[in-house]
C-alpha cells in the first residue's frame, strides 16, 4: 500500500499528539495524589473530607491517622505533603520545620468521657472528681459516687503521643491544681500510677468496651460509633453536659482564636467543657508548584463547602470569619 506523504505526516501528528496526552495524562495523576499523616481525632471528619473531594476533583488523598505527635514528626521530616495536629508544634518542634509551617484550623470537638460500668446510665462526674480519677486519687466507683457499685476503677489511656490527651490534660490541669502538680498537661505524660493503655483513639475506645469499670477519653465520634456510654462532666457554669454536637457548638462560641490561628479551649465558660481545635499543617514554602498548587486547593475547599460536613460527624464549624483569613494564608503558600 502506498501512502502520500499528506497521509504520512497526518498519521505522525497524530502518533505524537497521542504521545504528548498520554504523557500528560500521566503527570496529571501524578499530581494528583496527596499525602497526609497525624491526628486521630479527626480522623473520621478527614476520612469523609478525602472522600468528597476526591469524587469532587478526582484528586486521592491519602491521610494516616497516626496520632499528633507521630504526625508532626514526619511533618518536620518533610516525608508528607501535610500534617495534622491537635495540639500546636512546640517552638522546638517549629524550629525544626525548615519549610516553615501554617496551622491551618479545619474543626472543633469534644473529647468524650467513656465508661463501661453495668446497669450505670447518665453517669455524673463533677470538675473535682475527674482529675482525681485521672490522676489515681479515686480508684473506686463508690468514692465518685456512694450509689455505685464498689468496683475498682481502671483508667485506660492512650499509648501513643496524642493531641486528645493534651486536650483532656490540658482541660484537667485547668480545673483541678492537684492533677496540674501530679500529671500536667502533655501529648504522652507520666501518669504516676497503674494505667491500661491502647493505641490511637480507637484502641481506647477498644479497651474500654472490654474491660468491667473502665474509664477512658476518646474524640466523641469513635464513643458513638462504639455504642460506648459518656459521662455527663460537670461544666465551669455548674451544669452537668453531655458531649453533644450543640453543647460543642456552644463551648466554641467563646473561643478567640490568636493571629496564628491558634487557640485556647481548655475551659470553656459554657457547653461541653473537654474541647479542642484541630489543624492541618502546611508547609509555608514547597518544593514542588504542582504539589504547592494541589494543597492550597484541597485546605480552601476544606475551609469553605467541607465546613458543611463538620455538623453531620459531630464537629463544629471554624467561625466563618476564621475560615475566611486562614484561606487567605493559604493563598500566600508559595
Amino acid at each position: 500500500m502506498v501512502f502520500s506523504t499528506t497521509t504520512i505526516n497526518r498519521i505522525v501528528m497524530g502518533s505524537m499528539t497521542t504521545v504528548v496526552i498520554a504523557m500528560g495524562t500521566a503527570g496529571q495523576a501524578i499530581a494528583q495524589s496527596l499525602n497526609g499523616a497525624g491526628a486521630t481525632f479527626p480522623a473520621p471528619l478527614y476520612q469523609r473530607y478525602f472522600a468528597d473531594y476526591k469524587k469532587a476533583t478526582g484528586v486521592t488523598v491519602n491521610y494516616n491517622s497516626i496520632g499528633s505527635g507521630a504526625g508532626i514528626r514526619q511533618f518536620i521530616g518533610e516525608t508528607v505533603d501535610f500534617g495534622a495536629s491537635d495540639v500546636p508544634p512546640s517552638q522546638s518542634e517549629k524550629g525544626q520545620m525548615k519549610r516553615g509551617v501554617l496551622m491551618v484550623p479545619t474543626a472543633g470537638g469534644a473529647v468524650a468521657v467513656i465508661y463501661n460500668l453495668a446497669g450505670v446510665n447518665n453517669l455524673k462526674i463533677s470538675r473535682q472528681v475527674l482529675g482525681k480519677i485521672f490522676s489515681g486519687q479515686i480508684n473506686n466507683w463508690k468514692q465518685v459516687d456512694p450509689k455505685l457499685p464498689s468496683k475498682p476503677i481502671k483508667v485506660v489511656v492512650r499509648a501513643d503521643g496524642s493531641g486528645t490527651t493534651e486536650i483532656f490534660t490540658s482541660h484537667l490541669s485547668a480545673i483541678d491544681a492537684s492533677f496540674k502538680s501530679k500529671v500536667g498537661a502533655s501529648k504522652e505524660p507520666n501518669w504516676g500510677f497503674t494505667v491500661l493503655k491502647g493505641p490511637k483513639n480507637d484502641g481506647v475506645a477498644a479497651l474500654v468496651k472490654q474491660t468491667d469499670g473502665a474509664i477512658g477519653y476518646v474524640q466523641d465520634t469513635y464513643a458513638r460509633s462504639n455504642k460506648l456510654q459518656t459521662a455527663l462532666i460537670q461544666n465551669k457554669a455548674g451544669r452537668y453536659v453531655e458531649p453533644t454536637l450543640a453543647e460543642a457548638n456552644k463551648a466554641m462560641q467563646g473561643v478567640t482564636f490568636n493571629s496564628d490561628f491558634t487557640a485556647n479551649v481548655d475551659d470553656p465558660k459554657d457547653g461541653y467543657p473537654i474541647m479542642g481545635v484541630t489543624w492541618l499543617l502546611l508547609y509555608t514554602d514547597y518544593k514542588d508548584d504542582k504539589k504547592a498548587a494541589e494543597v492550597k486547593k484541597l485546605v480552601k475547599w476544606i475551609l469553605g463547602a467541607g465546613q458543611n460536613i463538620n455538623g453531620q460527624l459531630e464537629f463544629t464549624r471554624i467561625p466563618a470569619s476564621v475560615a475566611q483569613k486562614a484561606s487567605a494564608a493559604v493563598d500566600k503558600i508559595k
